[in-house]
């Protein structure tokens, strides 16, 4: 070989890929990548509301993603149906909408403790920042029942005509900080 001359190198997929695909081009492959992953691992599809999320923080907790969209998010350690809550905000908070009205406060009382909250031992609210989780906070379905009876119950007695009659609240990232265990920070 001449002096100074340098073997050429093969052009291997990979430095293909990030040298000649476009940004949407490697957006799609990305796309059908991530897709076929979650199929191949029977998680659903990882564009359905936050099941991206949903997935990725069970990674990142060390559970295991729930089967399906409806019910658990994922399992704990201890196969233990968790759920989960994230947001890309500036401040980590939990919104719990969409809950049923149910006919009686005291059914409601009930819906709530053994359906819907209740029947997640921890709920578990992540804040992420440009794709990567900043932090993760824990509360007992307890703790996260006693902040939300109140507001619910509220609305639930409220007089006032809505277009969406369910009823919501969201936890403000102070009741997280004052009662959460941090269990990750990024």
């Amino acid at each position: 070989m001449p002096l100074g001359s340098q073997p050429k190198k093969e052009l291997t997929s990979a430095s293909y890929y990030f040298i000649v695909m476009n940004p949407e081009q490697k957006y799609q492959e990305l796309f059908e990548q991530m897709y076929s992953l979650c199929e191949e691992n029977n998680w659903g599809d990882p564009f359905s509301y936050a099941r991206s999320r949903e997935i990725h923080l069970a990674g990142l907790l060390g559970h295991r993603v729930a089967d399906d969209y409806s019910g658990a998010d994922a399992y704990d350690h201890n196969n233990k149906p968790v759920e989960y809550k994230s947001t890309i905000g500036k401040k980590l908070t939990a919104t719990y909408n969409g809950i049923s009205v149910q006919n009686t406060w005291e059914d409601q009382v009930k819906y709530l403790q053994e359906e819907k909250i209740g029947k997640y031992k921890h709920h578990y609210y992540a804040r992420y920042k440009s794709g990567k989780v900043i932090e993760v906070y824990k509360l007992t379905a307890d703790v996260v029942l006693s902040i939300l009876l109140p507001p619910l119950k509220k609305q639930f007695e409220s007089d006032k005509v809505k277009k969406d009659p369910r009823l919501g609240y969201t936890i403000s990232n102070k009741l997280i900080l004052q009662y959460g265990e941090k269990v990750y920070a990024g």
